[in-house]
């Protein structure tokens, strides 16, 4: 089993990095202001390893993240800050956006 879907979107000079733990794709994540769905529409690319996915997100303008293991890694990486983290529950979320 994958341990993570990550989908790479290019737009212009963009490239739009969204990656999901594997098991919460389709899921709809209750615990925030509002319900969040990691729809496989915007989330479901090819499986991959964490290892995979940080190095796609290295490349990327743009990283929306959802669940502990990618969130984690991209925290133990430098690449988000535990700070920055929003939760849905027990769920992390994180963006980063370089400018």
């Amino acid at each position: 089993m994958a341990e993570v879907y990550l989908k790479v979107m290019r737009h212009g000079r963009d490239t739009l990095v969204a990656v999901c733990d594997a098991e919460l794709l389709g899921k709809t994540l209750e615990g925030g202001r509002v319900p969040f769905k990691v729809n496989e529409h915007f989330y479901k690319g090819v499986e991959a390893t964490v290892e995979e996915a940080l190095e796609a997100m290295r490349k990327a303008t743009i990283c929306n993240l959802v669940g502990r293991r990618i969130v984690e890694a991209a925290i133990r990486c430098g690449m988000v800050h535990e700070k920055a983290v929003i939760y849905f529950g027990d769920v992390p979320h994180a963006q980063i956006i370089h400018l």
